[in-house]
């Protein structure tokens, strides 16, 4: 293999073991910092432009694997044709597979390289607007959470209020009650002491009549 298909190869291992760790049941705290700590990191952010650029000649590598692949396949056909019924020369047909495994070889690790990373790149985005929404579904919660609370102190104030507004409304009705009760009792006594007068002067004007005769 030569050197830039072995650092294919690495770059092949390194992208499973990233996406590994992205998708490993970590604890929410300690996934949210490792996400910080990537998407605001400057030396993560040159890491990301090296490796777009690396990528770039992955795609070229697994182009021409591919041009490879076909090229051998086309050879391998064409020389099996040509040799129907001629005795095989075991020298050649064993060059013409090994070309053709290590064409087909080359196409797979470039291709997978560069499916991975795609796979990598959508992956992290999803964590990370995963983690956004937990943090937003946390704020929210603990905004509806202060907002319960501060109504479900008004409402105890508010019953509060409603208590002793009964209570004082309980009051009036009783000093009603009892006004009127002074009232038809002052009444009660107006009319019995009108009675009395008059009873009196009925009998203070009989008296005196009895005395002029």
């Amino acid at each position: 293999m030569t050197i830039y298909y072995s650092l294919t190869f690495m770059l092949l291992a390194s992208e499973m073991v990233t996406f590994c760790l992205l998708v490993a049941p970590l604890p929410y705290s300690l996934k949210k910092r490792l996400f910080t700590f990537l998407t605001e990191s400057k030396i993560v952010a040159k890491v990301a432009y090296g490796l777009k650029i690396s990528f770039i000649f992955v795609a070229i590598l697994f182009a021409d694997a591919l041009q490879r692949m076909f090229r051998v396949t086309a050879e391998s056909d064409l020389a099996r044709h040509n040799k129907q019924g001629m005795l095989s020369d075991i020298r050649t047909d064993t060059g013409i597979a090994a070309r053709k495994f290590y064409a087909q070889r080359n196409v797979y690790l470039t291709g997978f390289c560069l499916f991975l990373s795609l796979v990598l790149t959508r992956t992290f985005y999803i964590i990370l607007d995963l983690i956004h929404t937990q943090e937003e579904y946390a704020k929210l919660k603990k905004a509806t959470a202060s907002s319960s609370r501060s109504t479900g102190a008004q409402s105890e104030d508010q019953a509060k209020e409603i208590a002793a507004l009964k209570k004082e409304v309980e009051k009036a009705q009783k000093q009603q009650r009892d006004f009127e009760i002074l009232k038809k009792q002052s009444a009660q006594n107006n009319a019995e002491y009108d009675r009395l007068a008059t009873e009196l002067n009925d009998l203070s004007g009989n008296k005196s009549n009895k005395r002029v005769d």
